[in-house]
């Protein structure tokens, strides 16, 4: 086995692999209580206008807008009531010149009104007439019909993940199901002699299998459905055959441990040996993460993980994460500018390896003035605080040489 990396790729060169894989295929349709978070396997169209009628978006008076020309505190309009309308009429009546209508909140518009004005913008002075103290324009005020979408429109494009507000969408236009990708099934596996189960009491030189659980939790924000394999030893034989049977369970295998270089890392070794395995990275110029495997056995993906768990979370973060909602069947996936961040200034100097992207784990702080600063958050190689006190990922180019105090870099947001 070589005793070096070899095929080390850039993040993007890495990132532009693994959109090379297929989304997984077949979609189901699920009702929408289920439907939070999946993604959207078809384009859903509107089969009516939305809103299907002109509404109030307030408690007030449907008006006609010009009627309101000029009004104000000292020169009020006055107007006269033509009708009460209840929340769940639909009005029979038009509004001529000088007219108008009491109308509540998500109230159908009468014919001939443009706008409403606010009822703590008028004063009923008579049974049958108000004052209005504010000018108007068209559409003040009221939600137009098919204002959100037009019958016949794209409500919600194919690859979207959906969200409470999407569902909103769904529920307004009459969709019970939605027709959605299935998650993508991700195999987890962690290599190692020193690994123990979580329950078990680690002895010396053992230590509790982290990675498992952690890699799980990341697929299941990820929209993905982790599948357990259990810990493997290193043995050839025992890895192999347990990755042969992850590939065939699985859209993905996360093979956690064994991704460096040394005596008993098996990974890359076993990989060459499946049938149609074939290495396509190994090394990213990433900190942490390098020892990082991309691989693949004919279409699934397998992405070999350091076993050093910090390493681990942040190579998925960067990585794994805009993977798996690809697999999944969401639209630009890779698209960093989805991602939540912020920009924060740093508060001394950070020195960086140039030609690869570090990750620094950082703490949020805000000023007394309202500043937020990105302080490093310092500890050893192994140690899970570094990530369990970071609030964030501070992002050094591969281009760049470290960065100085003082100056505003971009957090991704963990």
């Amino acid at each position: 086995m070589k005793n070096d990396f070899f095929e080390v790729q850039s993040v993007d060169a890495c990132r532009h692999i693994l959109s090379s894989f297929p989304q997984v295929s077949g979609a189901e349709s699920v009702s929408l209580d289920q439907a939070l978070s999946l993604v959207t396997a078809q384009d859903i169209r509107a089969d009516e206008d939305l809103p299907a009628y002109s509404r109030s978006s307030m408690d007030g008076y449907a008006v006609r807008a010009r009627d309101c020309f000029g009004a104000g505190e000292s020169n009020p309009v006055y107007l006269s009531l033509k009708a009460r309308l209840a929340v769940d009429d639909s009005p029979q009546i038009s509004l001529g010149p000088g007219e108008c209508a009491e109308i509540l909140t998500g109230g159908s518009l009468p014919s001939g009104a443009d706008a409403v004005v606010m009822v703590e913008h008028t004063r009923q002075i008579a049974e049958d007439e108000i004052e209005v103290f504010r000018s108007l324009g068209p559409g003040d005020n009221i939600m137009l019909s098919g204002e959100d979408c037009r019958s016949g429109e794209i409500a919600l494009g194919a690859g979207k993940r959906l969200r409470p507000q999407d569902l909103g969408v769904l529920a307004a236009l009459g969709h019970s199901r939605v027709e959605v990708f299935r998650r993508p099934r991700v195999a987890i596996l962690s290599t190692g002699d020193e690994l123990v189960p979580v329950d078990e009491k680690p002895t010396p030189g053992k230590i509790r299998d982290v990675n498992s659980t952690t890699l799980a939790a990341w697929c299941t924000r990820a929209g993905a459905e982790p599948i357990f394999m259990g810990i493997v030893h290193d043995d050839l034989q025992d890895l192999r055959q347990a990755v042969t049977l992850a590939v065939s369970q699985a859209d993905c295998v996360l093979l956690s441990g064994g991704s460096s270089v040394g005596t008993r890392d098996l990974s890359i070794e076993v990989i060459s040996s499946l049938p149609q395995g074939r290495i396509m990275a190994h090394g990213v110029a990433l900190s942490p993460g390098k020892p990082t495997i991309l691989a693949a056995q004919g279409q699934i993906p397998i992405i070999g993980l350091p076993g050093q768990v910090t390493s681990a979370q942040v190579v998925m973060y960067v990585l794994g994460l805009p993977f798996l909602a690809h697999l999944g069947g969401e639209g630009q996936a890779f698209d960093r500018s989805r991602q939540a961040r912020v920009w924060a200034r740093v508060e001394r100097n950070i020195a960086s390896e140039q030609g690869r992207e570090d990750y620094i784990r950082v703490k949020l702080v805000q000023d007394a003035k309202g500043t937020l600063w990105a302080e490093p958050v310092l500890a050893k190689s192994g140690l899970l605080r570094s990530l369990l006190h970071a609030d964030g990922l501070l992002k050094i180019p591969a281009q760049a040489e470290g960065i100085l105090a003082g100056g505003t870099h971009e957090v991704w947001l963990l």
